[in-house]
C-alpha cells in the first residue's frame, strides 16, 4: 500500500486500517536502522497519525507536531513513502516536519514546547481571516514539563480561537518523564477507582479555558477514531485536550522494552569515543574527592554521560525536565551559595537558556560550567539541532570563558582544572572523539602550538578543525610551504599574548561554528589594522541542512583540499 501516492484512508475497513499500520511500523524500523534516526517515539504514534489522517482532512486542516521528532508515519502518508529511503541523508527528506519538503507540514518544529503556541496562531490567523479548518497540536508528556506550553495554555481563553490539543502520554520523554505535571498526568491516567479524584485534577484544563477528554488508548486505531471524529464535532465551539497513552517503541519487542535506548538510533562510528563518556567519568572521579560538585541535565542524563553520576551521587544530581532555562538559573543559584554546579546540554538547547545564561550566570559572575554537548555540525537531525551558533551567541557575554577541547584528553583536563576555576566557564564539544593527539602542556586560557612552520599560520579550535589543519599542513609542506598549527583551546578569551607575537604575514583560521560572531571574527578584530592577510574558514550565514558531519563540512568547503590548496596558492604572496 505504501508508494509515491497517499493511500486512500478514508476508504479503507478497520482491518485493512491495522495493516496498513503494520506496515509503516515494518518500514519505520527498517530505515531506522539503516539511517538512524528516532525510533521508539515514532513506533508509538502509528495508529494515532493513521487515525488523524483518516478523520481530519490535510492538508486543509493543519496538524503541527510537537518538537516534530515523531512524524514520520506522516510523511510516509502524505507522498514521500518512495523517498523515505533517503530519510536523514544529505538532500533526502528530513526527519522533522519541513514546510520546504511538503504542504502537509504545516509548520517547522524541532525543539519542544513549541506546538500550542504555534497551533494558537494558527487558529487566530484561520478566524482573523475568515477560513475554516481545524488545527491540531501533538505533543509528548516530556514537553508538557517545558515553560512555554503553560504561557500558551494561558492565552487559550484570550484568543478564543478553537485547537484541538492531543497529548500523547508515554510516559517518557528522552529520560523518564519527572516533576510534578507527570505524577498529575499519573493520576489522570489511574483507573477507574480513581475517577472522582480524576475528576476533581480535571479541572485545572478547564480554568485554562480547555475542555478535558481521556484518557485513551492511542495505540488502538479503531478507539482514536471514534474519539477523534467526536472530538471533531466539539471543535466548532471550543478547545480540547484529548488525552492518548501510547506504547513507545510499540510492535517492536526490543525498542519496547529499551525505549530509552531506543529514542535516537545513530549510525556513526563504533571507534569514537563520546564525549559524553568522559564527562560522565570524569564528573563522578571529581565529585568523589569534592563535595561541592552538582551535576544538572534538562531531561539528557542518559545523553550526556550522567547516568553513573546519578546513580552514584543522587543528592548532587537535578534532572529538571524540558526546561533549559530553569536548569541555568538554578545552576546560578547553586553557584552563588558555593556549590559547583556542571550543567550539561545540547548546544542547540542552550539556546533556549541565552537570556539566563547572560543575566543570572554570567551578570552575577557565578562559577556555573556549561558542558556544551552536540556542538558544531551535528548532523542528520538538521537545522534545530546544528550547534553551529554557540560560540557566537556566547562570544559576546562578559565574564564567561569559552573553552574548545582538542580531543578527549584535553577535555578531561579542562574538566579536572575547573572546580578551582572561580568564575563562567563554558566547555563545549561534539558528540564523537575520533582523534587523540600527541600529548602537550596543558595552561589554562593558553593556546598550543602544535606544529612549527614560518610561511602562514593555521590556528584551529576543536578536534575536527584541528585535525584537517594539521592535514593540510602536511600536503602544504610537501609543497614547500611550511605552515604553524596552533590549537586555540580558548576562544574567550584570546591568548593575545600569542597571537601578539605570531611573525606570520598569512593567518588562517577555522572552526566548526558560523562566522559571524565566531572565533574568526574575534581573531579579525584582534588583527584589525594589522595588516595581516586573514582568511576564515566557517560556516555561512545560513541554517545547516540535514546530511552526514563530513558531507556538511565540506559542502561549506572546509576539506584538506581546500585549505592546502589556499595555503599553496596564497603563502608566498
Amino acid at each position: 500500500m505504501l508508494d509515491e501516492n497517499i493511500p486512500q484512508l478514508k476508504s479503507m475497513s478497520i482491518d485493512e486500517l491495522n495493516a496498513l499500520c503494520d506496515e509503516l511500523r515494518n518500514k519505520i524500523v527498517d530505515t531506522v536502522m539503516k539511517n538512524g534516526g528516532h525510533l521508539s517515539s515514532n513506533l508509538g504514534m502509528v495508529e494515532l497519525t493513521v487515525a488523524l489522517h483518516y478523520v481530519f482532512d490535510f492538508p486543509k486542516d493543519k496538524v503541527i507536531y510537537d518538537v516534530g521528532h515523531q512524524c514520520y508515519t506522516h510523511k510516509l502518508l502524505t507522498g514521500r513513502a518512495g523517498k523515505f529511503d533517503t530519510l536523514r541523508k544529505y538532500g533526502g527528506i528530513s526527519g522533522f516536519p519541513k514546510r520546504e519538503e511538503s504542504v502537509y507540514d504545516c509548520y517547522n518544529t524541532g525543539h519542544s514546547g513549541t506546538s500550542i503556541s504555534a497551533a494558537l496562531g494558527f487558529a487566530k490567523a484561520r478566524d482573523i481571516k475568515g477560513e475554516d479548518y481545524n488545527v491540531i497540536a501533538v505533543i509528548g508528556d516530556g514537553s508538557f514539563s517545558n515553560g512555554l506550553v503553560y504561557e500558551a495554555f494561558n492565552s487559550v481563553s484570550e484568543f478564543n480561537s478553537p485547537v484541538l490539543i492531543i497529548l500523547n502520554d508515554n510516559q517518557m520523554s528522552i529520560s523518564p518523564t519527572i516533576g510534578s505535571m507527570h505524577e498529575y498526568l499519573e493520576k489522570l491516567s489511574a483507573e477507574s477507582e480513581q475517577r472522582d479524584k480524576k475528576r476533581r485534577h480535571e479541572t485545572i484544563f478547564e480554568r485554562f479555558g480547555l475542555t478535558y477528554d481521556g484518557v485513551y488508548d492511542g495505540n488502538d486505531l479503531g478507539c482514536m477514531i471514534q474519539k477523534l471524529s467526536e472530538v471533531k464535532q466539539k471543535l466548532r465551539t471550543r478547545s480540547v485536550i484529548l488525552h492518548v497513552l501510547t506504547k513507545k517503541g510499540k510492535g517492536y519487542l526490543f525498542s519496547e522494552e529499551n525505549p530509552q535506548e531506543t529514542h535516537g538510533i545513530s549510525a556513526g562510528s563504533a571507534t569514537a569515543t563520546e564525549y559524553s563518556t568522559v564527562l560522565g567519568s570524569t564528573l563522578s572521579d571529581i565529585a568523589a574527592q569534592d563535595e561541592r560538585i552538582v551535576a544538572v541535565t534538562a531531561a539528557m542524563t542518559p545523553s550526556l554521560g550522567l547516568s553513573d553520576f546519578f546513580e552514584k551521587y543522587p543528592a548532587r544530581s537535578i534532572d529538571v525536565g524540558i526546561c533549559e532555562s530553569h536548569a541555568a538559573v538554578v545552576c546560578a543559584a547553586l553557584a552563588v551559595q558555593g556549590l559547583r554546579p556542571y550543567f550539561a546540554v545540547y548546544s542547540t538547547f542552550l539556546q533556549r537558556a541565552f537570556d539566563e545564561v547572560m543575566v543570572d550566570i554570567c551578570s552575577q559572575n557565578a562559577p556555573v560550567t556549561l558542558c556544551i554537548d552536540r556542538a558544531g555540525i551535528s548532523g542528520s537531525d538538521g537545522e534545530t539541532h546544528q550547534g553551529a551558533f554557540d560560540l557566537s551567541y556566547l562570544s559576546m557575554i562578559p565574564h564567561l570563558t569559552i573553552a574548545v577541547p582538542k580531543d578527549v584528553v584535553e577535555f578531561k583536563r579542562m574538566l579536572l582544572a575547573s572546580p578551582d576555576f572561580n568564575a563562567p566557564l563554558a566547555i563545549r564539544y561534539p558528540k564523537d572523539g575520533f582523534r587523540r593527539f600527541d600529548g602537550g602542556s596543558f595552561e589554562f586560557g593558553k593556546w598550543e602550538v602544535m606544529r612549527d612552520g614560518g610561511d602562514c599560520v593555521l590556528i584551529a579550535c576543536g578536534e575536527r578543525m584541528i585535525s584537517i589543519a594539521l592535514s593540510a599542513a602536511r600536503i602544504a609542506a610537501d609543497d614547500g610551504v611550511e605552515c604553524c598549527v596552533i590549537n586555540a583551546r580558548f576562544v574567550k578569551p584570546l591568548d593575545e599574548v600569542m597571537l601578539s607575537a605570531l611573525p606570520h604575514k598569512h593567518v588562517i583560521t577555522m572552526e566548526d561554528n558560523s562566522l559571524i560572531g565566531g572565533f574568526g571574527s574575534l581573531v579579525d578584530c584582534f588583527y584589525a589594522g594589522s595588516g595581516k592577510k586573514i582568511k576564515n574558514f566557517a560556516y555561512p550565514d545560513e541554517f545547516i541542512p540535514h546530511g552526514g558531519v563530513n558531507t556538511l563540512i565540506a559542502k561549506y568547503g572546509i576539506t584538506v583540499k581546500n585549505i592546502s590548496d589556499y595555503i599553496i596558492e596564497n603563502a608566498h604572496r
